[in-house]
């Protein structure tokens, strides 16, 4: 089996002793090739890259971000038999991909992980997630493997990507305070989106939307954040969107989400789980994030579910 290794260095969890630990153990059962990625979007070249040049197998050790650029990448061309496995060690703050394959999200643990289903030849077929995006700065399609938004937390993504390209590390910590700072710019100027789903009239005057595309959404800490439980990789994209962001409202979804196992409800809230798509429209560009990655600001997106789009060794 022919492998390609793809690090991202600058990842939070991510060391020079625990890349070498990797790479020697992986080279221990494959032809090991490895990759460090030294500007943005060269994970995504170097799995594309993969793909042409026939290998079997392309591992991303790094962060969420680095995940996608990868998934991005062997998907360049489309969905399609005969692309390479992927294996996911992680190596960033949250590692919400691998949490939700059920992927130890140690690197340590998960290097066990990967060497077993390389040995035993374990894999499964997972849904993702497609952004199409116009307007403002943006046009184009993007994949996504565990959630995408626009409005509240696009924003709070944009904010900790300005916090930590001045040198702060990536943290729950920073994302609450984040969170906060962004909420009462949220009150002072509201996003106003448009939302249309499948077999549904439109749905106007949305402040956020959210789109998951697996449960969970998001970890802080150690803590899973569900916000549409029901949704997995097997099946069709959850929405969890809010008409209102007055605090009240705000506090006892939050509240909600940080003290139980999820399924929040409320008459301010729309949520359905398994659409084929969601389709968000704003007069004013609002930020878009896939992945925990700001791809800018746009203001027509359609989120589209690819029903087994990727092979991973699990």
């Amino acid at each position: 089996m022919r492998a390609l290794l793809v690090v991202n260095p600058q990842a939070t969890a991510t060391t020079p002793g625990g890349r070498d630990v990797l790479a020697h153990a992986l080279a221990s059962e494959v032809k090991l090739d490895v990759v460090e990625t030294d500007y943005r979007g060269h994970a995504a070249d170097a799995a594309a890259g993969a793909v042409v040049d026939g290998y079997d197998l392309v591992v991303a050790h790094g962060g969420d971000g680095t995940v996608n650029e990868v998934v991005n990448g062997v998907l360049r061309g489309g969905a399609r038999p005969g692309l390479p496995l992927l294996g996911v060690v992680p190596g960033g703050s949250a590692n919400v991909f691998a949490g939700a394959l059920g992927l130890p999200r140690d690197p340590v643990e998960a290097t066990y992980r990967l060497l077993q289903a390389i040995e035993h030849g374990t894999s499964r077929r997972v849904s993702l997630g497609k952004v199409a995006s116009s307007g403002g700065e943006l046009d184009h399609d993007r994949w996504f493997t565990f959630n995408a938004g626009v409005g509240w937390d696009a924003d709070v993504v944009a904010e900790v990507e300005h916090q930590r390209a001045r040198g702060l590390q990536a943290s729950p910590g920073l994302y609450a305070r984040t969170a906060l700072a962004s909420y009462f710019t949220q009150r002072r100027q509201p996003a106003c989106l448009t939302v249309q789903i499948p077999d549904e009239p439109p749905f106007e005057d949305v402040r956020l939307a959210f789109v998951s595309n697996t449960d969970p959404w998001t970890y802080l800490g150690d803590k899973a954040i569900r916000l549409n439980p029901s949704t997995s990789f097997d099946g069709g994209l959850g929405l969890f969107a809010l008409h209102g962001m007055g605090l009240p409202t705000v506090l006892r979804y939050v509240a909600h989400l940080l003290t139980t196992d999820g399924n929040p409800r409320g008459a301010n809230l729309l949520r359905r789980d398994d659409v084929e798509y969601v389709r968000v429209t704003t007069r004013e560009p609002v930020n878009l994030q896939v992945d925990g990655d700001l791809l800018g600001e746009c203001t027509e997106v359609e989120f589209t579910g690819v029903p087994g789009a990727l092979t991973v060794a699990v």
